[in-house]
C-alpha cells in the first residue's frame, strides 16, 4: 500500500500516522553520513543471519535518496474534501479503463474470485487506485529508499524492518535486486505491497515458484486477493453503502472522527455497530430516500468529512480496506469504483 499526500479530516492514513513520531529535531544528512550507516547496516544484517553475499549483492548499488526524505518530510500537503477527491481518484476515464481491464482478465479474476472468496471487482479496484493498473509502480531501488529513511532516524524502526523484510525476499528468490523497484517509501509492485506485507500476504498464484507482484499479473491479483481474505473479506457482503441521515440526527451514534489509531478505531466500530433494521428504525435510508436492505446484517455508521458532509453505513468488508489502508478517503474510493465496475453489468 502506497503512501498517500492527502490530509483527511478524519482517520489517519500510513504516512500521516507515522508522522505522530515525527517530533525529533531533523538531524543534518550527509553522503558521509548515510556510507556510514550502510556499513553498519550491512554488519547487523549479517548478524541478523543473512548471507555476506547477498548483502553485498543488495547493497552494491544502494544510494542516498535526498528526493524520498524529502518526499517524507513534506508530508501531508493539501486538505480535500471527499467532494473533491473521489472525481480526481475515480474519474470517468479510470472507471472506462477498470471496465475494459476487468473483463480482458475475467477469466483469471473469476478463478481467484473464487479461491479467495473475494469479489473480483475489487482486486481491479484496488490495482487501477494503488498504481493506475501497474502503470505507476515507482522506479526507487527499494533498498536504496529503505536505507535512505531508516538513516533519516525518524522512523528508522519501522523502516529498519522493511528493510529486513526486502533482504528476505530477495533471499527467498522472488525478485533480483535490480528489478526491485518501488516508491520512494518502499512500497513494491503493482499492489504497492510494503516488504512486511509482501511477506504476510504475496502468493504464487500461477505455481512457477516466485511471488511475482511486479510483472506476474496471476500473482498480483491473487496476492491482493489472499490480503483480503486473511483480513477477514466475505463475499456475501459488499464494502458499504452512502445514505441520508434523518432531521436531528444523533451524530454520536456515529464512529467518532478521530479515535487516534487502527486499534481504537475498531473498538469504536464495535461500540456503535448496529443491524440495518436498528438504523433503518432510528430512520436512516438509502441515499434516494428509500428504505435500506431487509437484511440480517451489521453495520457502523462513518462521516469521511463531517456530518455535514457524505455519511456510509459501513460492513464489515470495510473492515478489511481500512486494514490496507487506514483512510475513509482510499476505502471510499475503492468503494465507489468496484460500484462503477459491477454497474452496469459488463457482458
Amino acid at each position: 500500500m502506497k503512501f498517500t499526500k492527502i490530509v483527511q479530516p478524519v482517520l489517519l492514513t500510513t504516512s500521516i500516522f507515522f508522522s505522530l513520531f515525527t517530533n525529533v529535531q531533523a538531524k543534518v544528512l550527509t553522503e558521509e553520513g548515510f556510507s556510514q550507516y550502510v556499513a553498519d547496516l550491512k554488519e547487523e544484517a549479517i548478524a541478523q543471519g543473512f548471507s555476506k553475499d547477498l548483502v553485498e549483492a543488495s547493497f552494491t548499488k544502494v544510494k542516498f535518496h535526498k528526493r524520498a526524505v524529502q518526499a517524507d518530510r513534506k508530508q501531508p500537503e493539501k486538505v480535500e474534501t471527499l467532494d473533491t477527491y473521489l472525481p480526481k481518484r475515480v474519474p470517468s476515464w479510470k472507471v472506462k479503463k477498470a471496465r475494459v481491464l476487468y473483463k480482458k482478465h475475467q477469466t483469471i479474476l473469476t478463478d481467484i474470485g473464487n479461491q479467495y472468496n473475494v469479489q473480483p471487482r475489487f482486486i481491479v479496484a484496488l490495482w487501477g487506485l494503488e498504481t493506475n493498473f501497474g502503470k505507476f509502480t515507482g522506479s526507487y531501488n527499494v533498498v536504496s529508499a529503505l536505507s535512505t529513511l531508516a538513516y533519516e532516524g525518524r522512523r528508522e524502526t519501522f523502516f529498519k524492518k522493511q528493510l529486513w523484510a526486502a533482504l528476505t525476499i530477495l533471499a527467498q528468490g522472488h525478485i533480483g535486486i535490480e528489478d526491485m523497484k518501488g516508491s520512494w517509501a518502499g512500497a513494491m509492485g503493482q499492489n504497492q505491497f510494503m516488504p512486511t506485507s509482501f511477506l504476510a500476504y504475496a502468493v504464487d498464484g500461477d505455481g512457477d515458484g516466485k511471488k511475482d507482484i511486479w510483472q506476474n499479473q496471476v500473482d498480483i491479483f491473487a496476492s491482493m486477493a489472499n490480503y483480503l481474505q486473511k483480513e477477514g473479506w466475505d463475499d456475501e457482503l459488499t464494502w458499504g453503502r452512502q445514505v441520508k441521515l434523518p432531521h436531528n440526527f444523533d451524530i454520536s451514534l456515529a464512529i467518532p472522527k478521530n479515535t487516534g489509531s487502527r486499534k481504537n478505531w475498531l473498538k469504536a466500530w464495535s461500540n456503535t455497530e448496529k443491524t440495518l433494521a436498528q438504523w433503518q428504525a432510528l430512520g436512516i435510508r438509502r441515499a434516494d430516500g428509500t428504505n435500506l436492505p431487509n437484511v440480517d446484517i451489521k453495520a457502523a455508521l462513518v462521516f469521511p468529512d463531517d456530518e455535514k458532509g457524505r455519511a456510509y453505513l459501513a460492513y464489515d468488508n470495510y473492515k478489511s480496506l481500512m486494514h490496507w489502508n487506514l483512510s475513509y478517503y482510499f476505502v471510499s474510493s475503492v468503494g465507489h469504483l468496484s460500484d462503477r465496475i459491477k454497474f452496469p453489468p459488463i457482458n
